[in-house]
């Protein structure tokens, strides 16, 4: 049977009438080389933001069954428009919502995870000779009602639908040639990785990084999906994903990138009694209403009082704050505060794991700089540390300088 590839095409790929037949043109181009190929498709240039926008003029606060209903739209005008032009180029096409696709989720509506994926409509389309085109980020609950897999979702789907039909590998197409040492748009020294492993690429994306989804990289390393990040633009090769074992030794044993995110809330509260289950009651709500927390503080009790601080995403922080302030006041807090100045800023690569100088080296760069750290967080290969949002460019440009990433 001829080989299978899942290309997903970012929303900047897409942007345009004109982008859309361009991608349709190297999706083509796949299909009459012999290869098989499914599409998946994000919305529209910035339809997604245009669209929460719109639903924030009706209401402040949408409830999350409508809004994912209503962000769910972008994708499936995306799909249309490429099996359009696909049709115009003759070949047969079809395109599919993530409900026609069969792609089943939790019922967290807004930020919803892949349960199972019943594939038989796309097979069939596939048997025929037909190129399929999957709206992306979206699926259906048990209850049969729309939900999307929230921001840079389209990912996930891509590599969950290559999971599932056995392909040869998922290609993630975007306005970037690969996975950078840093943004180029914020670094301009920034240089492609030719390989990067699935435990950097998901640290890298969980440190603010829009390379590839979180949860995609977490598919991709568990059913070891081949994934290469590449641009839509041109045929130049990208970044190939791939186990740390798999790693050339000369991507090894050093940082390999800096990330930066400016999607950032942060709640404290005060005063909070130091007993046994304090951090359970604050944080259950959360994760009940799946805001994801990141960057976790609490400080050394005095007096059997502590201050615990917490981020989240910016767009989160309304809601999380009014979440969190009634366990606080039951509880007997102090009081309760929030943020939207900071941004983050992380090294990530596996050689933090046997280098403990990087470490000092991060601190004293940030130091020379005159960045001040407000709080640090590490993992076994991410060191990510909460600085003022004015600061975030300085910061990124030293750090780099630092470990010296503009050199191969």
């Amino acid at each position: 049977m001829p080989g299978l590839i899942v290309q997903k095409y970012g929303g900047s790929s897409v942007a345009s009438a004109d982008l859309i037949k361009n991608v349709a043109r190297r999706i083509a181009g796949v299909h009459e080389s012999g290869t098989r190929v499914v599409g998946v498709v994000s919305a529209m240039g910035d339809t997604t933001d245009d669209l929460l926008a719109l639903a924030r003029q009706v209401n402040p606060e949408p409830h999350d069954r409508e809004l994912a209903l209503l962000w769910s739209t972008g994708e499936i005008v995306t799909s249309a428009l490429l099996t359009m032009a696909l049709q115009a180029l003759g070949h047969e096409s079809v395109a599919l919502t993530g409900f026609q696709a069969g792609i089943k989720t939790n019922a967290f509506h807004t930020k919803a995870q892949i349960l199972d994926i019943d594939s038989r409509r796309i097979d069939a389309a596939l048997d025929r000779g037909a190129i399929p085109v999957v709206a992306g980020f979206q699926g259906f609950t048990e209850e049969m009602d729309v939900s999307v897999l929230g921001r840079g979702g389209s990912d996930t789907t891509a590599v969950a639908l290559a999971i599932a039909l056995k392909a040869d590998r998922c290609e993630i197409l975007k306005d970037v040639d690969g996975v950078f040492t840093a943004d180029p748009r914020v670094v301009p020294q920034a240089r492609k990785l030719d390989h990067i492993s699935y435990e950097e690429v998901m640290e890298l994306a969980r440190a603010g990084s829009q390379v590839l989804h979180p949860r995609a990289s977490e598919l991709g390393e568990t059913y070891a999906m081949p994934i290469m990040v590449r641009s839509s633009f041109h045929e130049a090769p990208g970044t190939t994903i791939v186990r740390g074992e798999d790693m050339p030794l000369e991507g090894r044993e050093r940082i390999r990138a800096v990330a930066h995110d400016t999607d950032v809330g942060r709640i404290t509260i005060v005063g909070v009694p130091d007993r046994p289950g304090i951090a359970f009651q604050v944080f259950q709500p959360l994760e009940a209403a799946a805001i994801n927390v990141d960057v976790i503080v609490q400080n050394v009790s005095q007096e059997n009082v502590t201050d615990i601080s917490f981020t989240i995403a910016r767009s989160d922080l309304t809601k999380a704050f009014r979440l969190v302030q009634p366990v606080a006041q039951e509880m007997g807090a102090r009081e309760v505060t929030s943020a939207d100045n900071l941004a983050k800023i992380s090294v990530v690569g596996s050689g933090l794991a046997a280098n403990p100088g990087y470490a000092a080296t991060m601190f004293g760069t940030l130091a020379d700089a005159g960045i001040n750290i407000v709080s640090i967080t590490t993992s076994e290969i991410r060191i990510t540390c909460l600085i003022d949002e004015t600061k975030v460019t300085d910061a990124a440009r030293a750090l780099h300088r630092a470990f010296k990433l503009e050199e191969a």
